[in-house]
Parts: structure tokens; sequence; C-alpha cells
């Protein structure tokens, strides 16, 4: 009896420490990293951050490879993945520090986030769906000083910890659903800007069909309901309304899009 206690005994903790493992990846923490939130109105600025990060190359694969619909040629970023893995390499060795500013933080963890995903399509290509990856989001893939983060650890760890909801529309998870991928780098300098373009495209897509009182829109405001807030109030209906062009009475019931996984690839 003993010997069964210590069995399972033992298998409880192994089992415990892996799923905190994963829980950990997947992004219950920041893993250290430096987070900051807007505290009001975010503005565009690079006055106020001890370092300025130099995401042109970025700029450059984006502007080669992405097109103005968001749908991106994996095949042109395989053939040049050396210049993605310098982008990459050069994130890592600027390890964030709460010298940054948000903008600093903000644009740097959003690049990292949609870089590292296109890495990870074009290290599994061809392939139908990031769903088919394993461990997409959960495993420790992305390097930032001599830390391994994972993509849902950058997601749920980080950015959703700086109380700015506009960034669910800026990250992009190589899936048709998903707000599409900026064909231009976010950067301190236009990053309220830039934010607001993202949500203000994808709020009024066709990923959402917005009506006054039957409206269907997508999972993602569903999935993150608690972060879309208005006054301080968790109010989907009211974000949702500050950037569409058709408003949604107050009263009506949402209801969510099925989300299309497959691969945002240019045909």
């Amino acid at each position: 009896m003993k010997t069964l206690f210590n069995i399972v005994t033992i298998l409880f903790v192994a089992f415990t420490m892996q799923s905190c493992n994963l829980l950990s990846a997947a992004g219950v923490s920041s893993q250290g990293q430096p987070t900051k939130e807007v505290e009001s109105k975010l503005t565009s600025t690079t006055a106020n951050s001890a370092v300025n990060v130099d995401h042109s190359e970025w700029d450059k694969l984006l502007k080669k490879y992405v097109n103005s619909q968001g749908m991106v040629d994996y095949k042109g970023f395989k053939n040049n993945e050396a210049k993605l893995d310098a982008y990459l390499k050069m994130l890592s060795e600027k390890e964030p520090s709460n010298d940054w500013s948000v903008q600093e933080l903000l644009a740097y963890y959003i690049n990292l986030y949609n870089a590292a995903t296109v890495k990870l399509i074009v290290e599994n290509y061809p392939v139908k769906s990031i769903k088919d990856i394993d461990g997409a989001w959960t495993k420790g893939r992305v390097s930032v000083g001599n830390k391994e983060l994972s993509l849902g650890g950058i997601e749920n760890g980080i950015l959703r910890k700086m109380n700015e909801p506009r960034i669910h529309f800026a990250i992009n998870c190589a899936s048709i659903s998903c707000p599409k991928l900026l064909d231009e780098a976010y950067t301190a300098s236009k990053i309220n800007e830039q934010l607001d373009r993202a949500t203000k495209e994808f709020i009024n897509s066709d990923k959402n069909d917005i009506s006054a009182s039957n409206p269907k829109v997508s999972s993602i405001f569903d999935w993150y309901a608690k972060d879309y807030k208005v006054n301080g109030k968790q109010d989907v209906i009211g974000f949702i309304n500050k950037y569409a062009n058709t408003k949604i009475n107050q009263g009506a019931t949402l209801s969510y899009k099925n989300y299309n996984w497959e691969l945002n690839e240019q045909k």
C-alpha cells in the first residue's frame, strides 16, 4: 500500500510539474519579461524610451511578401529565410527592459510574435494550418536573451497584460480568420495609428457580419471578451461600436462566426 501511495504521489508531482510548465509556456506568466500598461490614450512617440528598435528589415520583408489583403507569400519567405532569421536574431539580442517605453514594448512584442509565427510556418512548410503543428502556441521557440518564449506566452503573458486590446488585431496567427498581417512593421513612432488601422479594418471586414440587431462577429470577441472595455468596464459591443461603420444596438445578442484556421497563404 505504501509503495502504491508513493507511485501515485510521484505521478501526481510529475503531472503537476508538466502542467505548470505547459501553462507557463502558454502564457500564464510573462516569464520575466517587462510589461507596461497603457495608462491613458496611447500616443505614438519615440521620445520617451531608452531604446528605439530598428524594425526596418522586417518592414522590407513584409512589403515584399505580404499583399494588401494580408495574404502571405510563405514560399518567398522560405527563399529569404536568412533575412528573417537575422531579424529574429536582432530582436533576441535587443532584450527589453523597464527603461523601454510602452510604445517600444508594444511594437517589439507585436513584431516578435508576427515574425516568429511566419518563421514557424516556414519551418513546417508546406502545411495546411498552424493547428497541424505540434505545440504551435505552447512550445518555447522564440529567443529573447537567454529565455525561450512561446507564442502563447508573448500573447497572453505579455501583450494582453499591457491594457491595449487593439493588440488582438495586430498579431496574426497565420490563418484566414485572423486579423490580417499588416504589410509594414509596427513602430513606436506610428503605433497608435497602426493599431487603429488594424482594428478598424478588421471590424469592418467580412470577418464580421455587423448589423444593428443581429450581429455575427469573429470568435476573437468571444475568446477575449474580458479584454474589450469601455470606461473601464467589459463592453464588447461598446468597443466594437467605437470602430464599426454600422453600430450595434446595446441590447443585441452577439453570435460568433466559425473560425477558419486554413493557412493565410497567397494562391
